[in-house]
């Protein structure tokens, strides 16, 4: 098969830093390439990939984000060849899914974001305006919203175990990695460290202003007793705090499309502690992987029941359930069907 992959613009493939949608689609493209397909990745000229590059920019223009005319460029290039392939799968975002319309090749894309209020009714339109575009969820549950959309797969993201080694041990501080926003709850996992009298560690981008407002509101006037904010750090560095963490805290009240902490914490062989929202359920089995509440105020005492988690079984469950192999193999599965759809419309 001659497949197409865009991944965004922004970020080299793999990041270097922040960038968990050019990971999975760094894993995607390689593992497609091992699998014997013919690839073609459309990223920025600074990545690295097993599969042909074709870059419109030299480097990653992340200080553009947000702009309208660099995604278009880097879109429409990939889609100007598009009777190069046989299926065209696109990462970018709305631009390039709606664009997808506009060419013969069949062309599927992944949702990579929720699909609550504006989102979901962009996508709506896209499925007007696109009806030919197929979609894949990332979750079941980021389906809840538009169930009615053109869907056709559901690809659970996955990781690269070689660069996640496991550390079966138990740390002796809780650990919160995530962009600092109130959804993303850093502020509730600063309240379980209180209560529980242990260190924490955050880790995780602030770069907007909403960001910034809400770190020096929520959470800086916390940082003291052991709880320490560490910035936005290498992928090497977030390796250690996972290994020698005692349990990494999953604290959000949003529906999270997916949530990659919890299975690099799991393959680092450390337990999460999620609250019930978003796809959490689909990615931890309570029990055995992991451990889910109700209330983030249940955390604390959830702690010594994560702590009876046996490292090693974290390890395997991820291995079994979140593997590049199978990842490459539900994505092949979608491409099949959208020719085969495509043929059946000729």
């Amino acid at each position: 098969m001659n497949v197409a992959v865009l991944a965004p613009p922004w970020f080299a493939v793999p990041p270097t830093g922040y960038g968990g949608i050019e990971w999975i689609v760094w894993l995607l493209a390689d593992g497609l390439v091992d699998a014997g397909h013919h690839v073609t990745l459309f990223a920025s000229g600074d990545s690295r990939t097993k599969a042909r590059l074709v870059a419109v920019y030299p480097e990653a223009p992340s200080r553009l984000i947000g702009r309208t005319q660099p995604e278009l460029l880097h879109v429409l290039t990939a889609y100007a060849h598009a009777d190069e392939f046989d299926v065209i799968n696109d990462h970018t975002g709305m631009l390039g899914a709606v664009l997808g319309g506009a060419v013969d090749t069949p062309v599927v894309h992944t949702v990579h974001g929720p699909l609550e209020g504006e989102p979901g009714e962009v996508y709506e339109l896209i499925g007007k305006v696109a009806p030919q575009v197929g979609l894949i969820s990332i979750s079941m549950n980021q389906r809840k919203p538009k169930p009615e959309l053109n869907w056709i797969a559901n690809c659970h993201n996955a990781l690269d175990f070689s660069v996640y080694p496991c550390k079966p041990h138990r740390g002796d501080y809780l650990l919160f990695l995530g962009r600092l926003s109130p959804d993303k709850g850093a502020h509730r996992a600063v309240a379980v460290a209180m209560e529980t009298g242990l260190p924490l560690k955050i880790a995780g981008k602030k770069h907007d202003p909403k960001e910034h407002t809400y770190f020096h509101e929520f959470v800086e006037p916390h940082l003291v007793d052991g709880i320490e904010y560490l910035g936005e750090v290498s992928h090497g560095e977030k390796v250690e705090l996972l290994q020698n963490a005692r349990a990494t805290l999953f604290p959000i009240e949003w529906e999270e499309p997916f949530g990659l902490v919890m299975i690099e914490s799991m393959a680092c062989g450390t337990p999460v502690i999620a609250t019930r929202w978003g796809a959490v359920p689909e990615v931890i089995e309570h029990g055995r992987s992991g451990i889910i509440v109700d209330d983030y105020r249940q955390m604390a005492a959830a702690l010594e029941e994560a702590d009876a988690l046996e490292p090693l079984e974290l390890r395997r469950y991820v291995e079994e359930e979140f593997s590049p192999q199978r990842m490459v193999r539900d994505y092949v599965e979608a491409y099949e069907t959208a020719i085969e759809r495509a043929r059946a419309v000729v």
